[in-house]
């Protein structure tokens, strides 16, 4: 018997509705409705809530085949999770650029460093692109930390889009802390973006 049908079983036998066991476990009667239509499984939590509710064990519920799918899933769920919140961070953390001395310009035949806002020996264009880039990093950060459970495909390319872009933007006008900064923070993206991919 296949596990979506253990749990209707199971349901059954104690007189409850999809809405009642979902209350139970605190999941929606969406979740439970696809558990036991067979359209996925729950997470390594939630399994144990069934199991525990209606007093059976794991092995009751599912094969061990099952029971490593579903792990590897939510091993593969939690690392997607870890890297929404580090590449929120990230880009998030570009803001900085508008309080930290990052930018360098020459003073008096040598050389200081000025924050995003005191730039002031570059074309008007350039500053503007500077900016562009920094907002839209910051707001996206904002945007992938607020909405990380959203089901977006496209979240992390357009992060590492972002990023490449101020990246070759700062090395173009030859500001190497920001390239340097922006060409770690790519790496990381990066990195991390590979190993998930390879789970």
């Amino acid at each position: 018997m296949e596990f979506n049908e253990k749990l209707q079983e199971l349901r059954k036998q104690k007189g409850l509705t999809q809405e009642e066991l979902a209350d139970a476990l605190f999941v929606s009667r969406t979740a439970v409705s696809k558990w036991e239509s067979g359209r996925g499984y729950p997470n390594i939590d939630s399994l144990k809530s069934i199991a525990k509710f209606f007093g059976v064990t794991l092995d009751q519920l599912l094969s061990t085949e099952q029971v490593l799918t579903i792990a590897r899933e939510d091993q593969k769920e939690k690392e997607r999770h870890v890297r929404n919140v580090v590449f929120g961070l990230l880009d998030l953390s570009v803001a900085l650029f508008l309080f930290l001395p990052l930018f360098g310009q020459s003073v008096d035949g040598g050389a200081e460093a000025v924050s995003l806002p005191q730039l002031t020996q570059i074309s008007g264009y350039l500053k503007i692109g500077y900016f562009v880039i920094v907002i839209f990093s910051a707001l996206w950060g904002i945007l992938m930390l607020a909405l990380q459970n959203y089901p977006f495909k496209w979240k992390t390319l357009i992060s590492i889009l972002i990023t490449a872009v101020g990246t070759l933007l700062f090395i173009i006008s030859r500001q190497p802390t920001g390239a340097t900064l922006l060409l770690v923070f790519l790496a990381i993206k990066v990195l991390m973006t590979r190993k998930v991919s390879s789970l």
